[in-house]
C-alpha cells in the first residue's frame, strides 16, 4: 500500500511538472506570436501614412474625376414601388400573405 501511494504521488508530481512545461512553451508561442502581430501592425501603419502623405501632397483634382466617372458608370435606380402595389402583384400571382 505505502509503495502504490508513493508511486501515485511520483505520477502526480511528474503530471504537473509536464503542465508546466506545456504552459511556459504555450505561453512563448503567445508572445512570439503576438510579436509578429505588432511589427506586421506597424509595418502597415507606415505604409498607409506614406501612402496618405503621397495622396495629400498630390493634386486633388487629379482623382477628382476619377471618382466622377465611376459614379456615373453606376445605373441608376428605378424608384421604389408602394406596397400596396407589391401586395396586389403577390396576390394576383398565388401568393397567400
Amino acid at each position: 500500500m505505502a509503495d502504490r501511494s508513493k508511486i501515485e504521488a511520483a505520477q502526480a508530481g511528474f503530471n504537473k511538472l509536464l503542465r508546466d512545461q506545456d504552459g511556459k512553451k504555450a505561453m512563448s508561442e503567445y508572445e512570439t506570436e503576438a510579436a509578429a502581430v505588432r511589427a506586421k501592425t506597424a509595418r502597415l501603419k507606415a505604409l498607409r501614412l506614406e501612402r496618405d502623405a503621397a495622396e495629400a501632397t498630390a493634386p486633388s483634382e487629379a482623382s477628382s474625376p476619377k471618382k466622377k466617372q465611376a459614379k456615373s458608370a453606376k445605373p441608376a435606380k428605378r424608384p421604389a414601388e408602394p406596397l400596396s402595389d407589391w401586395l396586389k402583384d403577390r396576390e394576383g400571382s398565388g401568393h397567400k400573405n
